[in-house]
């Protein structure tokens, strides 16, 4: 079984490090989510999707301010108190990065989680 979204993350992380501006994912509902919050918060500057034969491609462009990205495996489900736990285990410093949770009211980060008063499930983290 593929999982996509670890894959778009992996090449993310990859193309980031090695200092390329654009980066192609395959396109999912997930994985655009995801570059939505990570467009607000500044981690990336745009992405475009496009049709590449039969499969949906999305153009990413890097703005070369993520350190570290990944997937969280399995996708815990957090409550609103808990989430501080996992931002000590996923984030090196208390305001340095989020983490993406999938919330019922969307992807919010993990301020904007507490903000509101509701927890989800953890998607992924980006510093």
């Amino acid at each position: 079984m593929m999982d996509r979204f670890a894959d778009a993350i992996n090449k993310l992380k990859t193309d980031e490090r090695i200092g390329r501006r654009e980066c192609i994912l395959y396109s999912t509902k997930l994985t655009k989510a995801v570059l939505d919050v990570m467009k607000r918060e500044s981690y990336i500057n745009s992405y475009e999707e496009f049709v590449d034969g039969k499969i949906r491609r999305i153009k990413v462009q890097l703005s070369n301010r993520i350190n570290g990205v990944g997937v969280i495996k399995p996708r815990y489900s957090v409550g609103n108190g808990e989430i501080t736990r996992y931002e000590t285990r996923y984030i090196p410093s208390r305001d340095f990065g989020i983490l993406i949770i999938s919330t019922p009211k969307g992807m919010m980060t993990n301020r904007e989680a507490k903000e509101a008063g509701i927890g989800g499930r953890l998607i992924a983290y980006v510093y």
